[in-house]
């Protein structure tokens, strides 16, 4: 009996001397921490290198060149009225009897200033034979030559001048025969009978007629 409960009773012992271990460890003293140990000298700064260059600066860029100035447009023509249109048929186309009677003005004038022109040339003519053989030259210095010249020379414009009045007539007589007599020949409006009657080759109105000289 006294062996069974020996055998089934524990065993304290070996746990107190766990535990006497245990605090055995706990109590004894860590060994003191060593001291650190010296850092090691710092390193010698080490030269800054050498900055690096600025870059260059870049190159101005070149100013454009000024804008050409626009051509000024060219300036329109000023636009001048269209001529009037010629008429095809003269006013007095229908008038038979004002045709016929300047047709007779016409044929009357014709043969005043034909007659004048050729009695005008053979005067200056005549003035020019009675000069004496090789005399050529018409001055005062040769007597009377001076009154010669002038009444040769105005003989001579005059004789033109007849000459003219001729073409116009035929020219005038032409128109009647085509029916566009009686139109001025700038404005193409009918001229009045009267002035047909006092020059019946007129070419003009009053109106024209007044801006120049260069036809009746």
């Amino acid at each position: 009996m006294t062996a069974a409960r020996k055998a089934a009773a524990p065993k304290k012992a070996p746990a107190a001397k766990k535990a006497g271990s245990a605090a055995k460890k706990a109590v004894a003293p860590k060994k003191a921490v060593s001291a650190p140990k010296k850092a090691p000298p710092a390193k010698k700064a080490v030269a800054p290198k050498k900055a690096v260059s600025a870059p260059k600066k870049a190159a101005a860029p070149k100013k454009a060149p000024p804008p050409k100035k626009a051509a000024p447009a060219p300036r329109k023509a000023a636009t001048r009225p269209a001529p009037p249109k010629r008429p095809t048929v003269g006013p007095y186309a229908k008038d038979a009897k004002f045709l016929e009677e300047q047709k007779a003005l016409l044929f009357e004038a014709r043969a005043t200033h034909q007659g004048q022109a050729i009695d005008l040339r053979a005067d200056a003519d005549s003035l020019a034979l009675e000069r004496e053989p090789g005399d050529v030259q018409f001055d005062e210095e040769s007597g009377e030559g001076g009154t010669v010249t002038v009444d040769r020379e105005r003989n001579l414009a005059l004789s033109a001048q007849a000459g003219l009045a001729v073409e116009e007539i035929d020219d005038a007589l032409k128109k009647i025969e085509r029916k566009t007599y009686g139109g001025c020949e700038r404005c193409h409006q009918p001229i009045p009978k009267a002035r047909l009657r006092a020059l019946p080759f007129a070419r003009l109105c009053v109106a024209c007629k007044s801006g120049g000289l260069s036809r009746r």
